[in-house]
């Protein structure tokens, strides 16, 4: 019955699948640069099974969480502060909204020459990244909390400590978790970036090297892994959520 519901949910995956393995079999597109289900497959058991993409893999994530975890903590500390003072909001605001669109991987030059080529710089760029969102989410959801829940909290005798972890903390949370789905993902993909462009290691690396070695398949089998372990990070990301915002259902249908 849980699988019935799972294909249920993820229907549209599978229906993609199809149509991509309808592609290939009817031979609109060279197999070469299109291999089918089965020859992927293939090659992601054999590359898993000789360690090569579990390493790969595994110094991948070793970078995005890193980056990620540094942008956590900075975001916090500086979407609180914007929140909580009117002086730091002016200070950081405007700096945040003119730098949010700049695309930040035209700073990798400056990241490698700073850091070196390697796993420094590629922090520093996921950092610079991903701190935006988790910024602003928090900002945001401290500042849209209901005033007459402070006023009520104040009324009765809290602190501003106690109105800061028991009333701006929890009304910011749902929106503060929105903010880490979108930066936990753009960790990911800022990590791969600066693998394509220049590394020795890690699944982007990885792809490029099937890509230039005509080895379609192998890279193929990459993406396989690259999606599971996004899709994995997002359902452990929800997971936490509805454990930590426990008061607030996200499973509600919308009509």
């Amino acid at each position: 019955m849980m699988i019935v519901r799972w294909f249920g949910r993820y229907y549209s995956v599978f229906v993609l699948l199809a149509v991509y393995e309808l592609i290939v079999r009817l031979g609109l597109v060279s197999p070469r640069l299109l291999p089918s289900l089965a020859v992927i497959g293939d090659q992601l058991w054999i590359y898993l099974a000789n360690g090569q993409l579990l390493m790969h893999a595994q110094v991948t994530l070793y970078r995005a969480f890193a980056g990620f975890a540094l942008a956590l903590v900075g975001g916090v500390v500086i979407g609180t502060l914007m929140a909580r003072s009117r002086l730091m909001e002016r200070l950081i605001e405007p700096i945040f909204y003119f730098g949010y669109p700049i695309p930040k991987i035209a700073l990798y030059p400056v990241f490698i020459f700073v850091f070196g080529l390697g796993t420094g710089s590629t922090i520093a760029l996921i950092f610079l990244e991903c701190i935006y969102p988790i910024a602003i989410h928090v900002h945001a959801g401290m500042r849209s909390t209901d005033r007459v829940l402070i006023w009520a909290a104040r009324n009765m005798g809290a602190s501003q400590a106690q109105v800061f972890w028991r009333v701006l903390v929890p009304a910011a949370l749902p929106i503060f978790f929105t903010g880490l789905r979108i930066a936990l993902p753009v960790a990911l993909i800022i990590t791969l970036v600066t693998e394509i462009i220049g590394e020795s290691r890690g699944l982007g690396y990885f792809v490029t090297y099937a890509s230039a070695s005509f080895q379609y398949a192998r890279g193929m089998a990459a993406f396989v892994v690259i999606a599971v372990i996004g899709f994995a990070l997002d359902r452990a990301l929800q997971l936490v959520r509805r454990r930590v915002v426990f008061w607030q259902r996200t499973d509600v249908e919308i009509k």
